[in-house]
Protein backbone atom coordinates (compact mmCIF):
# COMPACT_ATOMS: atom_id res chain seq x y z
CA UNK A 1 0.00 0.00 0.00
CA UNK A 2 2.76 1.94 0.68
CA UNK A 3 3.49 2.48 -3.51
CA UNK A 4 -0.31 3.82 -3.66
CA UNK A 5 0.54 7.84 -2.86
CA UNK A 6 2.90 7.53 -5.47
CA UNK A 7 0.77 6.48 -8.02
CA UNK A 8 -1.98 9.14 -7.14
CA UNK A 9 0.72 11.57 -7.44
CA UNK A 10 2.35 10.49 -10.41
CA UNK A 11 -1.51 10.54 -11.72
CA UNK A 12 -2.43 14.08 -10.89
CA UNK A 13 1.55 15.18 -12.33
CA UNK A 14 0.48 13.02 -15.85
CA UNK A 15 -3.38 14.64 -15.58
CA UNK A 16 -1.81 18.49 -15.41
CA UNK A 17 1.25 17.59 -17.95
CA UNK A 18 -1.17 16.37 -20.66
CA UNK A 19 -3.73 19.05 -19.97
CA UNK A 20 -1.08 21.39 -20.04
CA UNK A 21 0.15 19.60 -23.49
CA UNK A 22 -3.30 19.55 -24.79
CA UNK A 23 -3.73 23.47 -24.79
CA UNK A 24 -0.26 24.19 -25.69
CA UNK A 25 -1.20 22.16 -28.66
CA UNK A 26 -4.12 24.14 -29.30
CA UNK A 27 -2.63 27.35 -29.05
CA UNK A 28 -0.10 26.69 -31.46
CA UNK A 29 -2.15 25.56 -34.22
CA UNK A 30 -4.57 29.10 -33.35
CA UNK A 31 -0.59 30.91 -33.49
CA UNK A 32 0.10 28.57 -36.52
CA UNK A 33 -2.96 29.90 -38.44
CA UNK A 34 -2.15 33.26 -37.63
CA UNK A 35 1.43 33.19 -39.10
CA UNK A 36 0.34 30.71 -41.98
CA UNK A 37 -2.74 33.63 -42.56
CA UNK A 38 -0.23 36.37 -42.60
CA UNK A 39 2.10 34.96 -45.03
CA UNK A 40 -0.62 34.85 -47.26
CA UNK A 41 -1.43 38.23 -46.78
CA UNK A 42 2.17 39.00 -47.39
CA UNK A 43 2.50 37.54 -50.46
CA UNK A 44 -0.97 38.38 -52.28
CA UNK A 45 -1.53 42.01 -50.88
CA UNK A 46 1.66 43.14 -49.92
CA UNK A 47 3.40 41.15 -52.80
CA UNK A 48 6.20 40.77 -50.07
CA UNK A 49 5.99 37.24 -48.73
CA UNK A 50 7.80 36.95 -45.32
CA UNK A 51 10.42 34.24 -45.03
CA UNK A 52 10.18 33.42 -41.06
CA UNK A 53 5.98 31.99 -41.44
CA UNK A 54 7.06 28.67 -43.09
CA UNK A 55 9.52 27.38 -40.55
CA UNK A 56 8.02 29.07 -38.08
CA UNK A 57 4.80 27.50 -39.33
CA UNK A 58 6.76 24.00 -39.73
CA UNK A 59 7.89 24.33 -36.45
CA UNK A 60 4.52 25.25 -34.72
CA UNK A 61 2.64 21.70 -36.22
CA UNK A 62 5.96 19.39 -34.99
CA UNK A 63 4.71 20.58 -31.23
CA UNK A 64 1.20 20.22 -31.57
CA UNK A 65 1.02 17.09 -33.75
CA UNK A 66 3.68 15.41 -31.02
CA UNK A 67 1.89 16.99 -28.15
CA UNK A 68 -1.51 15.76 -29.41
CA UNK A 69 -0.09 12.14 -30.08
CA UNK A 70 1.36 12.33 -26.81
CA UNK A 71 -2.46 12.90 -24.95
CA UNK A 72 -3.42 10.79 -27.30
CA UNK A 73 -1.48 8.15 -25.83
CA UNK A 74 -2.75 8.85 -22.02
CA UNK A 75 -6.35 9.33 -23.48
CA UNK A 76 -5.92 5.64 -25.21
CA UNK A 77 -7.68 7.56 -28.44
CA UNK A 78 -5.36 6.00 -30.98
CA UNK A 79 -5.99 2.82 -33.02
CA UNK A 80 -6.40 -0.25 -31.53
CA UNK A 81 -7.16 -3.95 -32.04
CA UNK A 82 -10.05 -3.50 -30.09
CA UNK A 83 -11.78 -6.85 -31.06
CA UNK A 84 -8.92 -9.08 -30.33
CA UNK A 85 -8.90 -7.17 -26.95
CA UNK A 86 -12.35 -8.23 -26.59
CA UNK A 87 -12.33 -12.26 -27.04
CA UNK A 88 -9.40 -12.95 -25.58
CA UNK A 89 -8.99 -14.39 -22.00
CA UNK A 90 -9.17 -12.10 -18.93
CA UNK A 91 -5.39 -13.26 -19.06
CA UNK A 92 -4.61 -12.86 -22.56
CA UNK A 93 -6.16 -9.42 -22.61
CA UNK A 94 -4.32 -8.55 -19.05
CA UNK A 95 -0.59 -9.33 -21.29
CA UNK A 96 -1.28 -7.72 -24.28
CA UNK A 97 -2.60 -4.54 -22.86
CA UNK A 98 0.95 -4.83 -20.43
CA UNK A 99 3.07 -5.35 -23.76
CA UNK A 100 1.53 -2.65 -25.37
CA UNK A 101 2.60 -0.49 -22.59
CA UNK A 102 5.87 -1.22 -22.58
CA UNK A 103 6.36 -1.01 -26.19
CA UNK A 104 4.94 2.58 -26.35
CA UNK A 105 7.22 3.39 -23.18
CA UNK A 106 10.13 2.32 -25.03
CA UNK A 107 9.33 3.49 -28.25
CA UNK A 108 8.60 7.00 -26.92
CA UNK A 109 11.52 6.83 -24.49
CA UNK A 110 13.91 5.96 -28.23
CA UNK A 111 12.13 9.21 -29.50
CA UNK A 112 12.92 11.29 -27.01
CA UNK A 113 16.55 10.18 -26.91
CA UNK A 114 17.30 10.09 -30.68
CA UNK A 115 15.13 13.59 -31.28
CA UNK A 116 17.73 15.43 -28.32
CA UNK A 117 20.59 13.62 -29.96
CA UNK A 118 19.80 15.23 -33.57
CA UNK A 119 18.92 18.21 -31.46
CA UNK A 120 22.02 18.28 -29.94
CA UNK A 121 24.14 17.22 -33.42
CA UNK A 122 22.54 20.47 -35.58
CA UNK A 123 22.65 22.79 -32.99
CA UNK A 124 25.42 24.51 -34.39
CA UNK A 125 23.69 25.08 -37.41
CA UNK A 126 21.33 27.64 -38.37
CA UNK A 127 16.84 26.88 -39.72
CA UNK A 128 17.08 28.48 -43.27
CA UNK A 129 14.24 31.70 -43.33
CA UNK A 130 14.24 31.97 -39.17
CA UNK A 131 17.17 32.90 -37.00
CA UNK A 132 16.77 29.95 -34.94
CA UNK A 133 19.34 26.48 -34.25
CA UNK A 134 18.40 23.72 -37.00
CA UNK A 135 18.36 21.61 -33.47
CA UNK A 136 15.01 23.62 -32.90
CA UNK A 137 13.49 21.62 -35.09
CA UNK A 138 14.26 18.11 -33.23
CA UNK A 139 13.09 19.36 -29.76
CA UNK A 140 9.63 18.47 -30.54
CA UNK A 141 10.41 14.71 -31.09
CA UNK A 142 12.65 15.00 -27.77
CA UNK A 143 9.50 16.82 -25.81
CA UNK A 144 6.72 14.57 -27.35
CA UNK A 145 9.04 11.39 -26.82
CA UNK A 146 9.52 11.99 -23.21
CA UNK A 147 5.71 12.62 -22.89
CA UNK A 148 4.39 9.53 -24.45
CA UNK A 149 7.07 7.24 -22.28
CA UNK A 150 5.69 8.98 -19.28
CA UNK A 151 2.26 8.73 -20.28
CA UNK A 152 2.40 5.09 -21.40
CA UNK A 153 4.53 4.41 -18.08
CA UNK A 154 1.43 5.63 -16.07
CA UNK A 155 -0.90 3.55 -18.15
CA UNK A 156 1.41 0.76 -17.48
CA UNK A 157 1.41 1.34 -13.27
CA UNK A 158 -1.79 1.69 -13.33
CA UNK A 159 -2.82 -1.62 -15.15
CA UNK A 160 -0.20 -3.51 -12.99
CA UNK A 161 -1.98 -2.92 -9.67
CA UNK A 162 -5.67 -2.75 -11.45
CA UNK A 163 -7.29 -6.55 -10.68
CA UNK A 164 -7.72 -9.20 -13.38
CA UNK A 165 -10.18 -7.74 -15.92
CA UNK A 166 -13.57 -9.94 -16.13
CA UNK A 167 -14.18 -12.23 -18.78
CA UNK A 168 -16.53 -10.52 -21.53
CA UNK A 169 -20.29 -11.76 -22.11
CA UNK A 170 -20.94 -13.87 -25.21
CA UNK A 171 -25.06 -13.37 -24.78
CA UNK A 172 -26.69 -14.08 -27.82
CA UNK A 173 -25.69 -10.44 -29.55
CA UNK A 174 -21.84 -11.50 -29.15
CA UNK A 175 -22.50 -15.08 -30.15
CA UNK A 176 -19.17 -17.11 -31.74
CA UNK A 177 -21.79 -18.86 -34.42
Amino acid sequence: MGAMPILVALHHLVRWLSRAALYVSGVGLIVMTGAVFWQVIGRYVFNDSPSWTEPFSLLLMSWFILLGAAVGVREGDHLGFEIGLHYASPAVRRGMELTTHVLVTAFGAAMAYYGWDLAMGTWSAKMAGIDLPQGVDYLPLAGGGALIALFSFEKLLQDLVKPMPAPVPLGAEHSTD
